[in-house]
């Protein structure tokens, strides 16, 4: 692709930021915490305005229905809160794992009450997805078992299967329901949505409206995350990405933090795709991150820039010698043009594409000159004296 190409190109990467993303979050240990960081939902916007304003490629913010909206107040109050701020709200997240009724599983709970508890939740957000314009109801789970024989793993599956079935019914004409999976974590057995081929053959069975989501972090360290990109893109089921990187497990870590190859080497894929079949996919792109040491607005500014910088770069890969060299069996000169588009300084075509958008070559100076940290920092700190809002200490 040539570089005026892979500077349109970057007009196809739009990023939703995680609302969850800007509160105070920390590992099951402790929080460690940040004198700006989000106490409400409408901070949370304020803080993702920021980030869309500094950056120019970030309109929407996903959301969880438990965290981001009252019981019993009209949802578009959410999204009034989210358009004063220069955003919109984005995926919609429910929350099947918080609840005490959720100990041994919402959708693969042996109960059945839990379970109908679990589906109308499903629905629910849905409704709340039409009503703040949401088209992406993003589903994952923390159900499994921790012990051998501690239930029916088929018999999990095939309540999932029904669970599911009854709350992509209730999708509205142009909803997409997104099922995430993860090997393990919170369930250290058996998770009942384990992998990507698992997600696939519920999404199969439940239609078109149904698309597999994968997110970065969700994977064993050696696995190959940009082969089952490419096949999900092959079968048309990849809805979209969570982004993160990970050293061990599932870290959320800022992307491209351990290794920026491999988001490369998967964004070439869905190059390679759009390439191919003359369009790019319809993919939702979406940090998934809660940053517990790197502040806040800062760790989503620099995930963001890497994001479009890897995107870039995989842009520039030569289709036309790699088709040829991948025909001729030319090992070398196939990798080397992965290699050659990756080591390629990009902040040029980057810096032109935001002077062309009326942005700051450097989204990162923008926002440190923009005394907006020093400003939240002030007012947060006094309306949490003013609520007694402690941040001394916490646990989990």
């Amino acid at each position: 692709m040539t570089p005026e190409k892979a500077l349109r190109s970057l007009d196809q990467l739009k990023i939703e930021l995680p609302s969850w993303g800007f509160a105070d979050t920390g590992t099951r240990f402790g929080k460690f915490f940040q004198k700006g960081s989000a106490i409400d939902t409408a901070d949370k916007f304020a803080d993702a305005g920021m980030v869309n304003k500094v950056t120019g490629c970030c309109p929407t913010v996903a959301v969880h229905v438990l965290w981001d909206f009252v019981a019993g107040e009209d949802p578009k109050a959410t999204a009034e809160i989210a358009a004063k701020n220069g955003v919109s709200v984005g995926s919609i997240n429910p929350n099947l794992f918080q609840d005490q009724a959720y100990k041994f599983g919402s959708f693969g709970n042996p109960d059945a009450e839990v379970r109908a508890q679990a589906v109308s939740h499903g629905i629910d957000c849905a409704r709340i997805g039409e009503a703040v314009g949401s088209n992406l109801i993003s589903y994952w789970f923390a159900d499994g078992t921790n012990y051998p024989g501690q239930d029916s793993i088929r018999a999990r599956k095939r309540r999932f299967e029904s669970c599911l079935k009854s709350c992509y019914d209730e999708l509205g004409k142009d909803q997409v329901m997104l099922i995430e999976y993860k090997p393990f974590e919170p369930a250290f057995y058996q998770t009942d949505v384990a992998d990507w081929g698992m997600s696939y053959a519920l999404c199969k069975k439940l239609g078109e409206q149904a698309k597999v989501l994968v997110d970065t972090g969700h994977h064993y360290t050696s696995q190959n995350i940009e082969q089952i990109v490419a096949w999900l893109l092959d079968e048309e089921m990849l809805g979209g990405f969570h982004f993160n990187d990970r050293r061990y497990a599932d870290d959320d870590l800022t992307l491209g933090s351990i290794d920026p190859y491999q988001i490369f080497r998967i964004f070439n894929e869905i190059h390679g795709y759009a390439a191919e079949v003359g369009a790019y996919p319809d993919i939702a792109y979406m940090i998934d991150q809660s940053h517990n040491l790197k502040p806040k607005i800062e760790a989503m500014i620099q995930t963001v820039t890497t994001a479009q910088e890897l995107w870039a770069k995989a842009a520039l890969v030569d289709r036309e010698a790699l088709a040829v060299a991948q025909r001729d069996g030319n090992i070398v000169d196939a990798e080397n043009l992965l290699k050659t588009a990756y080591n390629t300084d990009v902040a040029p075509l980057l810096a032109q594409w935001r002077e062309e958008k009326g942005l700051d070559a450097n989204p990162m100076e923008a926002y440190r000159k923009s005394g907006y940290l020093e400003q939240i920092e002030a007012d947060r700190s006094r309306r949490r004296a003013e609520l007694g809002i402690s941040q001394e200490s916490s646990y989990a």
